[in-house]
């Protein structure tokens, strides 16, 4: 019996050690030397002040802003500790009433834009934590923020491009705007 136990013990220690405490510690301190900022969460700081995260999406409201993706979280949205999506099909009611109530709020800060709204604008995404936009929903947004802010609508597309980031490694996705950093960008233009 012991030749079996003994093993087994060793053998449980050892993953233990392994796992609980090496592989934690070495994954930690390689992220700290390889992804600095990322891991510690690439909070953005203005006068020292964080406002935000470059990794989690904000939820702006005021027609002055951008808005990001909508977030499906709770209780409350872009709740980081809540990351979840809807788990709603398409054919889902509450789905339909949700898109149909953000097309609603979408037109009445911007009824005179008769543009095709993005679908990243309407629909949340699985993890209800996107930082950002795609570049077709941030062009639609444009003219409303450029009148409200009282600038020129090529200021705005100016900023759009600045802090535009393109495919990942070149191919993987589609051309992606930072929401936090948009805005923020616009409000520095401002002072």
């Amino acid at each position: 019996m012991s030749t079996i136990v003994r093993p087994a013990l060793v053998l449980f220690a050892a993953l233990t050690v392994i796992c609980g405490v090496v592989y934690p510690f070495a994954t930690a301190g390689i992220g700290q030397l390889a992804f600095n900022d990322e891991v510690n969460g690439s909070i953005v700081e203005r006068a020292g002040r964080p406002v935000g995260s470059m990794l989690i999406g904000q939820s702006f409201t005021s027609p002055k802003y951008f808005w990001g993706r909508p977030s499906a979280t709770a209780p409350m949205a872009n709740n980081g500790a809540g990351s979840s999506g809807s788990n709603q099909g398409p054919t889902n009611p509450a789905l339909v009433d949700a898109v149909k109530a953000r097309i609603a709020a979408l037109k009445e800060v911007d009824p005179g834009n008769t543009r095709a709204i993005p679908v990243d604008l309407v629909t949340a995404s699985s993890s209800g934590l996107d930082p950002e936009i795609s570049l077709a929903a941030a062009l639609y947004q444009a003219p409303r923020v450029a009148r409200v802010r009282a600038v020129p609508l090529a200021q705005v597309e100016n900023a759009i491009a600045k802090v535009q980031k393109t495919a990942y490694i070149g191919f993987f996705g589609e051309p992606r705007v930072n929401v936090l950093e948009l805005n923020l960008a616009l409000d520095a233009a401002a002072k």
